[in-house]
C-alpha cells in the first residue's frame, strides 16, 4: 500500500485559480449539462486551462456517479460522474474534488468537465 503524499504548488508545478468572466455553458447530446457566470478558470503547470463550474449551476439528473476515483498529490481524491445521454463517449466525463487541499479550496463545490466529451460554449484565454 502506497502513501499518498500532499504536494504543494510552486515553481516547479505551478497552480493559479481565478474567475472566469465568461458565460460557460456546457452539452451533451442536445441536453444542457451547465449553464454559468460562475466558473472559475484553473491554471496547472503545462496543462490546458480547466473551467471548474459551481455545483449549483450542474444539472445533476443528467449526471451518474461513477465508482472511478483518483488521486492528484495537488489537489487530492477525485470523484467522477458519466453523462448517459452522451453514450460511452461521456463516461466520467466530469470530475470533482470534493475535499480539495488547503492550496486549492477554491475548487471545493465545483465540477470539471473533459472539454473533448461535451461541447463548450464560452472562451478561455491562455
Amino acid at each position: 500500500m502506497s502513501s499518498r503524499v500532499e504536494k504543494q504548488p510552486g515553481p516547479d508545478h505551478p497552480i493559479a485559480i481565478e474567475p472566469c468572466a465568461d458565460r460557460i455553458v456546457a452539452k451533451v447530446a442536445g441536453h444542457t449539462i451547465a449553464d454559468t457566470h460562475g466558473a472559475l478558470v484553473l491554471r496547472e503547470a503545462s496543462y490546458p486551462p480547466v473551467w471548474y463550474i459551481p455545483r449549483e449551476d450542474v444539472d445533476f439528473s443528467l449526471l451518474e456517479r461513477s465508482a472511478l476515483s483518483t488521486y492528484c498529490p495537488y489537489k487530492g481524491d477525485c470523484s467522477y460522474y458519466g453523462i448517459p445521454a452522451g453514450g460511452a463517449e461521456a463516461k466520467d466525463a466530469v470530475w470533482s474534488y470534493e475535499a480539495p487541499y488547503a492550496a486549492v479550496e477554491a475548487i471545493r463545490g465545483y465540477l470539471a468537465f473533459y472539454p473533448n466529451r461535451v461541447e463548450f460554449l464560452g472562451k478561455v484565454e491562455s
